[in-house]
């Protein structure tokens, strides 16, 4: 089939709108329409050359959409499910999928380098960013880095629970530990800090003291959970808060 992608190609270069040709789910592959996507501070990495990767690719990995079609072997999810994707994949047979270091899946790793993806342009092989490539119409991606969600969640908000959202909330969880009544400080209140701030509420932080200089963040902070706010460029002595 035929659709609509922004594809890189080459650091430094803007994204193209091009029309490429994308291959149906292969063994354990699942085509889904990509219904919402955002733009995560790691895909401008590979774009500004910051991050190694091969070009012509197809960026892109927070989004959410609707089950098109599932490739061979695929029982875990089936045509309508709404999905999400997530960046480490969860295989299933290796050891540490085995054991609750999930994140350390061997699969995982070989996904982060460049390799043939379902897209071509031109007869060219597009790569998929690190295995999954989201800035398409459709995009098919392995059934292993899916979850499946509930069907009224609203696909604008849910497209960045798969890597930023993550983040932020293991950070405080599985990195940090916080435990209940502890106190927590937030640095940058962008898109990680503000699931940060989500995490340190859910493990029950006594004091969640959010930090930036962008005072137009602190009611969304302090909606999400924050106790208090600062601003360093207004506070002469911080010390003294």
């Amino acid at each position: 089939m035929n659709v609509r992608a922004a594809i890189a190609h080459g650091p430094g270069q803007p994204l193209s709108i091009e029309t490429v040709a994308l291959e149906g789910p292969g063994p354990g592959e699942v085509l889904i329409e990509v219904k919402a996507t955002s733009l995560c501070h790691s895909d401008l990495h590979v774009l500004d050359g910051l991050v190694p990767w091969e070009f012509p690719a197809l960026l892109g990995h927070e989004a959410a959409g609707v089950v098109v079609e599932c490739g061979p072997g695929v029982t875990r999810l089936a045509p309508g499910d709404h999905v999400v994707p997530f960046l480490i994949p969860h295989c299933g047979e290796c050891l540490y999928c085995a054991s609750p270091r999930t994140n350390l899946c061997a699969e995982a790793f070989a996904r982060l380098r460049p390799r043939p993806g379902r897209f071509s342009l031109d007869g060219r092989a597009v790569t998929q960013l690190w295995g999954l490539g989201t800035f398409a119409e459709y995009t098919v991606l392995p059934a292993d880095s899916l979850a499946r969600v509930r069907p009224d969640a609203p696909f604008d908000p849910i497209c960045y629970v798969g890597c930023g959202a993550t983040t932020g909330l293991g950070a405080v969880l599985f990195a940090a530990k916080v435990e209940p009544g502890a106190s927590v400080a937030v640095f940058g209140l962008g898109g990680v800090g503000l699931n940060v701030i989500q995490g340190a509420r859910l493990a029950g932080a006594g004091t969640i003291i959010g930090i930036d200089t962008n005072p137009a963040r602190e009611a969304l902070a302090r909606r999400l959970g924050a106790t208090e706010f600062i601003d360093p460029s207004t506070v002469e002595r911080l010390a003294a808060h």
